[in-house]
């Protein structure tokens, strides 16, 4: 490359002597313009003597890559045989992630059904139960099971278990809708404040929010002929309060209603059949 340059300068300065100095600008141009060149082509072999370096690297790599593979083909043995294998691991794993793929929408299908069906329950209920003051009764949904609360002002009066005339007809407001829901079943609870109970024959809080749950469930059965099977009497006391400043709200009665688990599982079954889901 030197030499070619040195060539060009050769006949630079002998042309200069005997051309036109337009012939001799021209010349000029024409030797910076292989100068040029030349410090491109400089900087391109650098550029390809790097690359050259990383290419014998990526080769010493590929070679170790490939010993190491051979390594392994030879301990794994014929590896025919290791591909159908895999092929058929595959093809069960694809299987088991089908029929866990089909479960979980036949369970989200029975979740959704239940679901409606509470939905249907909480607004018959509201709908018995609406002329009522929302600090008297509440009525909600907490991870798919129908909670009804009833103060104790509503239906008892201090420190009591005897349920009012009032509270019976509130009551039956309730005995009316879950006789029309014979799937469901239901638990009645009885909540107390943390004062201790001190009169009568009765020896705690436990004992009153029993006698409590107790009262409302005959009042359900025979007032209003609930069939006993589906109802669960229970108190809970003082322990478990809505409120640690008022104690009126922890003073309640909860009727706690839900799907038969039988019932529930008779969703799931159902949805298995569905065609939408592959079932028959």
């Amino acid at each position: 490359m030197k030499k070619v340059i040195l060539g060009c300068l050769g006949v630079t300065l002998l042309l200069s002597s005997c051309v036109s100095q337009k012939k001799y600008a021209e010349l000029e141009a024409k030797a910076n313009e292989t100068q040029d060149l030349l410090n491109s082509a400089t900087v391109k072999l650098n550029d390809c003597l790097e690359d050259n370096a990383k290419i014998k690297t990526l080769e010493d790599q590929n070679a170790f890559l490939k010993a190491n593979n051979q390594e392994l083909i030879n301990n794994m043995g014929n590896l025919t045989t290791l591909t159908t294998k895999g092929a058929e691991n595959l093809e069960k794993s694809l299987e088991s992630l089908q029929e866990k793929d089909l479960t979980i929408r036949k369970l989200n299908n029975a979740i959704t059904r239940r679901d409606s069906v509470n939905l249907s329950l909480v607004q018959s209920l509201k709908g018995v139960l609406g002329n009522l003051d929302d600090e008297d009764i509440e009525i909600s949904v907490e991870k798919g099971v129908v909670f009804v609360s009833i103060s104790d002002k509503l239906l008892f009066s201090s420190g009591s278990y005897n349920i009012t005339s009032k509270a019976k007809k509130v009551l039956g407001k309730v005995a009316q809708v879950v006789n029309n829901k014979p799937d469901f079943e239901f638990m009645v609870e009885g909540h107390t404040d943390d004062v201790p109970y001190r009169s009568g024959v009765l020896q705690d809080n436990w004992d009153l929010s029993v006698k409590r749950a107790t009262a409302v469930v005959r009042i359900l059965q025979n007032d209003y002929n609930v069939d006993p099977k589906r109802m669960t009497a229970a108190g809970r006391a003082e322990f478990v309060p809505l409120s640690t400043t008022e104690k009126s709200r922890n003073r309640r009665t909860r009727i706690v209603v839900l799907p038969k688990i039988d019932q529930f599982y008779s969703m799931i079954e159902e949805g298995m059949k569905d065609p939408a889901i592959g079932g028959k």
